[in-house]
Formats: structure tokens, C-alpha cells, sequence
């Protein structure tokens, strides 16, 4: 008994004195999160109108919430290492953040809590969203954008993707890469991102069969892009990443270009979309 409340306490002390690397950037995100704490507590103001006089009193609605995320997007750190980018991250004057981290051995680090805003997706469009931010969970992967991603890493991936659709209930077609929102940009999590896989599971779209797909000869290529969600103001950048995302072998059909199997493929994955 005695042997084990010491090693019991020898864990305990061990514990305390484990490195705490971001322990001076954690305190800065508590003092942060209280003050987005303090400011969700403050009672609505009175909005004055000329004609009418202000109310002496207040009603304060008791059926509420909170805003939840509705996205996932998904990128690629492009940089060297976990490490590298979990400093680049608690740095201010970066002014980028996610709130996840998933390191090329499977770690997740969950940075930010899922309700609060991080800094991901940059000036973004997706369908008529333009501050994609507020409504969405930032996840990036430890990969430079030039390897294939690790296999503990989308294993933990998929783990992960399932608790936010089930928590938040995030629709299938809400799971996106970053260079689908600013493909102008970005192409992140490059052309060797498995998205099949995560189809399979649920999370997000993909295409069966095509062989009896029939493309009308009236079929607008731009006009089905837009209606998936593509910002179409640079046409070829967005037909490139729709390429990218969906048929990441293709190398024969021209930059901007997308040939019969890629608009078979297009008409595909419009038929799925809510």
C-alpha cells in the first residue's frame, strides 16, 4: 500500500514538473477568453430611435444559445514541422491561428475552443458566404504539401471529423479544403489529401460511377461550379481547384480546363449538393 501512494505521488510531482512550453501564451488566451467571457455577459444596450423614447426597462429573451460552427475546412500547414506551426500559432503578431493541430504522428492539439473565432480562412468565399471564420472549425495537418499525408494522422482525422459532425451535426457537403474557398490563394491540403476517404466516412462529397452520366450540351461548367459553392471571379483558378479536390490525377487536361470526365464528375457531386 505504501509503495503505491509513493509512486502514486512520484507521478503526481512528476507531473507538475513537465515542461509547460506555451505556458506564457496559455495565459494569454485565458485573459482573452475572459474577456469574450465578460462581453457575452454584458446586458444588450438601448438602441435610441428619433421618434419614439428609449424604454426605462429591459426584456431579455430566455430562449438562446450559442452560435455554433456549421464548416470544417481543411488545410495544410506548409511548414516544416507540428512544432513549427503550434509557435506560429501563439505568436500575435502572426495573426493566423486554427483550432486544431493534428501532428504527422496522429497528436491532436486542440488549440481553441470550437465556439470562438480563429483566424484560418483569410479573405474566403464559399456559395454567398464571405466571412467563412464565424461559421467555421479550422483544422490543420502537419504537411508541407509536397508529401503524402501520414496514415496515424487521417486516422486521427477521421476520429476527430466524426465528434464535430455529431456535436455541431455538420452537413456532409460542409467539409472543405482551403483551397476550395480561396481558390485564388491556396490549394491546400494539396492534390494528395485523400478526400475519398473522408467521403466514405461521411465527410464531405464525392462521385460513384460516372459511365452513365449524360452531359446536356447545354451544361454550363461555370454555372455548376458556382451553385457547389465556387467563388467563380477567376474562373480557371476555381476550375483548377475543383480538379484538385476531386480529380487530383488528372494531369492531361490543360490548366482551367475541365474535360468530359471532369464535368461527368462535376454533374456527379451537383446531384449530391443540399
Amino acid at each position: 500500500m505504501l509503495k503505491r501512494l509513493f509512486l502514486f505521488a512520484t507521478a503526481i510531482s512528476l507531473a507538475a514538473c513537465a515542461p509547460q512550453p506555451y505556458k506564457a501564451t496559455n495565459k494569454v488566451y485565458k485573459q482573452q477568453a475572459k474577456h469574450w467571457s465578460n462581453v457575452l455577459k454584458l446586458q444588450p444596450d438601448v438602441i435610441p430611435a428619433d421618434s419614439v423614447a428609449a424604454p426605462d426597462w429591459w426584456a431579455g429573451t430566455t430562449n438562446f444559445n450559442l452560435r455554433k460552427p456549421n464548416f470544417v475546412i481543411i488545410h495544410h500547414t506548409a511548414q516544416q514541422s507540428c512544432e513549427q506551426t503550434l509557435r506560429t500559432f501563439t505568436l500575435q503578431r502572426t495573426q493566423v491561428s486554427a483550432h486544431y493541430v493534428i501532428c504527422e504522428d496522429g497528436t491532436i492539439h486542440h488549440m481553441l475552443n470550437d465556439y470562438l473565432r480563429a483566424w484560418h480562412g483569410g479573405v474566403a468565399r464559399w456559395g454567398s458566404m464571405t466571412d467563412i471564420n464565424s461559421s467555421s472549425i479550422g483544422i490543420e495537418l502537419d504537411n508541407d504539401g509536397r508529401e503524402p499525408f501520414a496514415a496515424p494522422q487521417v486516422r486521427s482525422l477521421l476520429i476527430l471529423l466524426d465528434t464535430l459532425k455529431h456535436r455541431y451535426n455538420i452537413p456532409p457537403a460542409n467539409f472543405i479544403g482551403h483551397g476550395d474557398i480561396a481558390p485564388k490563394r491556396k490549394v491546400d491540403p494539396s492534390r494528395l489529401f485523400p478526400w475519398d476517404q473522408l467521403a466514405a466516412k461521411g465527410f464531405g462529397l464525392w462521385y460513384g460511377d460516372t459511365a452513365t452520366v449524360q452531359v446536356p450540351e447545354s451544361f454550363n461548367t461555370l454555372m455548376a461550379l458556382r451553385t457547389v459553392g465556387y467563388d467563380m471571379k477567376d474562373t480557371a483558378a476555381a476550375i483548377d481547384a475543383f480538379k484538385r479536390h476531386f480529380i487530383p490525377s488528372d494531369t492531361l487536361s490543360p490548366a482551367g480546363m475541365l474535360d468530359e470526365r471532369g464535368k461527368k464528375i462535376l454533374i456527379s457531386i451537383l446531384e449530391q449538393h443540399p
